[in-house]
Order: C-alpha cells, then structure tokens, then sequence
C-alpha cells in the first residue's frame, strides 16, 4: 500500500472507533441514571445534599458519565483497531499473539478504576474538605464540581493502568523493547511521582501512595517486555538455526 493508502486506512479505522464512541455515549445516556444514583448512595455523598448552579447541571451530569461509559466500552474496540491497522505487516504467530492483549483492555481500566476510586479519591475528597473545615468555611458543593474532581482523579488513573498491555503490545510489533525502557526509567520515574502529585493532596504521603503503585506498573511493564522479548529472541534464533544455512 502506498501513504496515501495507508491514511486512508487510518481515517476508516478512526470514524469506526468515533462511531462506537457515539454509540456508546447513547448506551451510557440510559445507565448514566442508575450510575449517578449508586454513587449518590456511596461515602461520602449518602446524606450529604449536592447543588445545581446552572440550568445546564443535570444535563452535564448525563454528558460526564455517557462519556466515562462509552469510554470503557470503546477501549476494546480502539485497541482491535489498532491490532488490525498493522496486522497486515506481521506475521499469523504475531497477529495470534498481539490479538490475544484486547480482552484485557477492558479489565485494566476496571482495576485501575478501582484503585482511583477507592484509593486515591478518599484520600483527595478527605484532605480537600479537611482544608474546608480548618478554615471555618460552609461546604456547599455543586454536583458538576464534584464530578469534575471526581472524574479528573479516576479517568487518568484508569487509563494508566493500560501501560502493561501497550508496553507488551509495542515489544510485540518491535517497536520498544525492555532495554530501551530500563533506559527511560528516570524519565518514566518522573512522569509517575509528577502524576501522583499532581492528582493527590499535597502531603508525602499521597503522593507516594500513588507514585509508588505507578512505579511498580511500570517495572510490571518492564517486567512483561522482558518476556515477550526473550520469546522473540528464541523465535528468531530458531528461525536462523532452521533456515540460516
């Protein structure tokens, strides 16, 4: 295939991954409801009243979680269309082998999901009101507001959690490799103490409480390359050894 082929094949792959999303955000519309009802009735919001300031809030209510929704359901799909976009330059064991990583897409994002928010978001929501508290002001908090802080915390963290299938996924197609990522330890380092502080309080302690998971994701990522890259060693030296004469 020429380039011009190629972004042609990119954009088919694209509007079919922006049409899922649109699909998505349909299905999440009718189960945005019975999921902003079981947060509602969750710690530390059971009791305590939310605000609307806007005519627009209820409606942004709806938008936030048709758009979280349609993202757990559009994650699968995103990544098939990645595998298919560059199936056709690899061979039928890395097309198996590559295609087998898409059905864990879905449960990473969903124990990411988990860690954020029942780890890292109690820790936010209790320091942010503690703060409140010391300084005598009247907690009066609008519904939109809190999903963004919510939201904001859960969404990233979510996501991050798909490193160790993308790590794989790219050693797989040979395009990183566990030696090049021991290299970037530093910078991968950096780029996950900045992220916990950025979406924790700013204590130590919650800092390195998410910093710390993040890092060990990583070195799990690492850790995975290493496999996957040892078995393509033994795959390519069993290659030269059959055929290399």
């Amino acid at each position: 295939m020429s380039v011009l082929e190629h972004i042609g094949e990119l954009r088919k792959r694209l509007i079919a991954v922006l049409s899922v999303f649109v699909i998505g955000l349909v299905v999440g519309l009718f189960i945005a409801k019975p999921a902003y009802d079981y947060l509602m009735s969750q710690e530390p919001l059971s009791g305590m009243p939310l605000h609307t300031f806007s005519l627009w809030d209820g409606i942004g209510i709806y938008m936030k979680f048709a758009m979280v929704i349609s993202l757990i359901l559009t994650l699968p799909f995103t990544f098939y269309q990645m595998w298919a976009f560059v199936k056709p330059g690899l061979g039928k064991h890395e097309q198996k082998a590559t295609l087998r990583y898409i059905p864990f897409t879905l449960l990473m994002f969903l124990i990411g999901l988990s860690f954020a928010y029942f780890v890292v978001f109690p820790m936010a929501y209790h320091f942010t009101t503690g703060v409140a508290k010391q300084l005598n002001l009247v907690e009066t908090y609008g519904v939109i507001q809190y999903l963004t802080f919510l939201f904001n915390i859960v969404v990233p963290i979510s996501l991050l959690f798909e490193l160790p299938l993308v790590i794989m996924f790219l050693t797989r197609l040979r395009i990183v490799n566990p030696i090049r990522l021991r290299k970037m330890r530093r910078i991968a380092y950096f780029v996950m103490v900045l992220t916990g502080t950025l979406i924790t309080p700013p204590d130590v302690i919650s800092d390195l409480m998410v910093a710390i998971p993040l890092i060990i994701l990583y070195e799990f990522s690492v850790y995975l390359s290493s496999i996957v890259y040892r078995k393509q060693l033994e795959e390519q030296a069993k290659w030269e050894e059959e055929y290399g004469s």
